[in-house]
């Protein structure tokens, strides 16, 4: 079940930080699903290095660091995916 609701919040995540970053990305809805999952766990680990490891409640600061880790690592995996795949082609 852990690994359900990695790739539930992962694909939610990178949905997320797809609409906040600004213009068009490429890359794939597979890999926007890894890069959140990817935010998810860096989020988590950014939060308890500041020392929010658990609060009673709704963890508002854990999932702020997550939105924020995965908007980077969406940025910049779409970047790599772009530069890998030959970046865009015009069509004649």
């Amino acid at each position: 079940m852990g690994w359900l609701w990695a790739i539930i919040v992962g694909f939610v995540l990178g949905l997320i930080a797809k609409a906040i970053i600004p213009g068009k990305q490429h890359s794939p809805l597979w890999l926007t699903t890894i890069f959140g999952i990817l935010g998810a766990i860096a989020g988590n680990a950014l939060a308890r290095a500041f020392g929010i490891e658990s609060t009673p409640g709704i963890d508002w600061g854990r999932h702020i660091f997550q939105l924020g880790a995965a908007i980077v690592i969406v940025f910049l995996g779409d970047m790599a995916y772009t530069s890998i795949k030959g970046g865009r082609r015009e069509r004649a």
